[in-house]
């Protein structure tokens, strides 16, 4: 990323950690301008592909990467559940009565495909009368994210190793992954909570042709 050619928008592997407000602050600082927005959120502890526009002219047109498609790979842990869906909040062990089959699993992933009306997480962004559902979670309260139409347009089953489950699986916006763990336990009767999630792809951004902010310190040294 030259000094003539800073403003733009580039791919930026986030790790595990850190927000992507994070990332964004840390880019403000290694390229010396504010303007600075990201096409789409990735919660601190999925690594991954982090789409960001540099300068006023790109942060107004940010929203053709957030429509973009995308491509996760994803580890589903049964037998737990979680009240975040993933790793990072309270986990709980489920009772499972039986282990399912590997046809089993390959059979409710197909009900994951297409147009799916997918229920958010209860610890996610989405406003809830204007305040963050999060928020309300925090503060102990009960909050129901609506429904809403989302587009998984692939679920590969890479591995099928009881209790993990290694998918690679490739959306339109808005998809929560988490809740596909999370929906996936409840059919399954075994519980679920995503374990490890990389986003691999948005649009044209993938692993390959992406910055890591290590590279960018050193082609813009303060």
């Amino acid at each position: 990323m030259k000094e003539e050619s800073k403003n733009g928008f580039f791919g930026v592997y986030k790790p595990a950690g850190p927000t992507s407000h994070d990332i964004i602050d840390e880019l403000r600082k290694i390229t010396g301008i504010s303007k600075i927005g990201h096409a789409g959120t990735l919660d601190p502890a999925a690594k991954g592909i982090l789409v960001v526009a540099v300068g006023r002219q790109y942060t107004k047109k940010i929203s053709k990467y957030r429509n973009s498609e995308k491509e996760y790979k994803a580890i589903i842990e049964l037998g737990k559940v979680s009240d975040t869906d993933d790793k990072e909040g309270r986990i709980k062990a489920v009772d499972v009565q039986k282990i399912p089959k590997i046809e089993e699993v390959e059979s409710k992933l197909e009900e994951f495909t297409g147009t799916i009306e997918q229920i958010p997480p209860v610890y996610s962004a989405v406003k809830i009368n204007g305040t963050p559902s999060y928020k309300l979670a925090r503060e102990g309260k009960d909050p129901e994210p609506p429904a809403r139409k989302v587009i998984v347009k692939d679920i590969e089953l890479i591995n099928y190793d009881y209790p993990k489950i290694e998918l690679k699986i490739t959306t339109g916006p808005g998809v929560y992954i988490r809740a596909i763990a999370r929906d996936l336990g409840e059919k399954l009767e075994t519980g679920g909570l995503l374990a490890d999630l990389v986003r691999t792809k948005v649009g044209e951004f993938n692993l390959k042709n992406s910055y890591k902010l290590d590279e960018l310190k050193e082609k813009n040294p303060t």
